[in-house]
């Protein structure tokens, strides 16, 4: 990898260039459209960067200089580990290295469909791993160990985000694989299955999922990437690179979720299903919610809420959910159902609706012993 990475890159979804990113001298990263894509693409923020002719320039908070839609890109929490260390093998200081520079080292292997040219990756020699020797070496990461077999790790989660180590897997990498963090308990894979298990009873739009075998616990849970569809990936933003707010803290309500889905899709149905997510949130207790757990895709200019994802018991580190409910940390029923109304629901099929998803939710709770 050289020492210096790349001053501006090009933004490009497929084979075709949205736009460019380049530094301003204040080191934030301005972007502009292509203008062939501004005749036939769309916007790949309607928040913040609609189509249009003009130099587009962030604020420097709350992504270091860059726009929520690309800030989307980068690795977070584990991935984001992974890359300093990466960084700090091939003698460079990782607080020396810039957001733009960043998208460099992410090129085209970030979430959704955005990818970035120049492309400066870093040479890696491949050693496959079985999931078992994966969470081993993830976990001497976690633990500060220098580690042997470093490359096979950092190919494997490089891109991913969340704080939990993960690994993409099988046919080219479409299943993402976590691993037990250090304040997961064993059998944090088997708990998360068994939460998707109940949010897809409960009718909540969730993603392929299942846990798989282990030697040395009850399974690593994983889920068929969302982002990518017959092989080729699909644009999406998150709730957090939509609005332009930091996931580290609790930056929404549920109220602006929903004030977001109807601005992207209009769509009633779209609505009913991100209720129904609120409800098994706040009901199992599942209080990180934060702002990168809800994102939209865009599928040929038009945009729908992503499956459900992340959803698994989480106290949480302040005191309440990371997402509100109309102001509520530690929403009530009759929260959930007057937000329910606010969002212009049917009352009576709204709280049919959140009764059944609670009986549930306390159901899953009691029987893995989390009430």
């Amino acid at each position: 990898m050289p020492g210096k990475l790349a001053d501006g890159l090009k933004v490009l979804l497929g084979d075709r260039l949205v736009g460019k990113l380049a530094e301003t001298p204040q080191g934030l990263v301005a972007f502009q459209y292509d203008r062939d894509w501004l005749e036939s693409g769309f916007s790949v923020n309607p928040y913040s960067l609609p189509l249009s002719t003009e130099v587009f320039i962030p604020e420097w908070r709350p992504f270091d200089g860059l726009f929520g839609a690309f800030a989307d890109s980068l690795p977070d929490g584990w991935g984001a580990l992974l890359v300093d260390r990466m960084l700090e093998r091939t003698g460079i200081d990782p607080a020396g290295v810039s957001a733009i520079e960043r998208l460099s080292i992410v090129g085209s292997s970030g979430r959704g469909a955005l990818r970035y040219e120049p492309e400066a990756g870093f040479s890696a020699d491949f050693s496959s791993k079985d999931l078992d020797e994966l969470a081993l070496l993830c976990g001497e990461i976690l633990d500060n160990k220098l580690v042997s077999d470093f490359d096979a790790v950092y190919l494997a989660g490089g891109s991913s985000g969340g704080a939990r180590p993960k690994a993409y897997v099988e046919n080219d990498g479409e299943w993402l694989v976590k691993f037990p963090a250090r304040f997961d308990p064993p059998d944090a894979g088997a708990l998360e299955f068994a939460y998707m298990q109940c949010a897809a009873a409960c009718g909540l739009n969730v993603p392929e999922f299942r846990l798989f075998p282990s030697r040395l616990c009850a399974g690593y849970f994983g889920t068929r990437r969302f982002d990518v569809k017959d092989g080729k990936r699909v644009h999406m933003l998150s709730a957090s690179g939509i609005v332009e707010v930091s996931h580290r803290i609790p930056a929404l309500d549920y109220r602006s979720l929903f004030q977001i889905s109807n601005f992207l899709t209009g769509a009633r149905e779209e609505a009913k299903q991100l209720f129904r997510l609120m409800c098994f949130n706040v009901f199992s207790h599942n209080y990180d919610d934060h702002a990168n757990n809800f994102s939209w895709l865009c599928e040929e200019g038009r945009w729908h809420l992503a499956p459900a994802y992340d959803l698994t018991y989480s106290k949480g580190f302040h005191h309440g959910h990371m997402t509100s409910v109309l102001g509520a940390g530690e929403p009530s029923l009759d929260d959930v159902l007057a937000l329910a109304k606010l969002a212009g629901l049917p009352a009576d099929a709204s709280k049919r609706v959140a009764l059944d998803i609670q009986a549930a939710c306390h159901e899953l709770l009691d029987k893995h012993g989390l009430e």
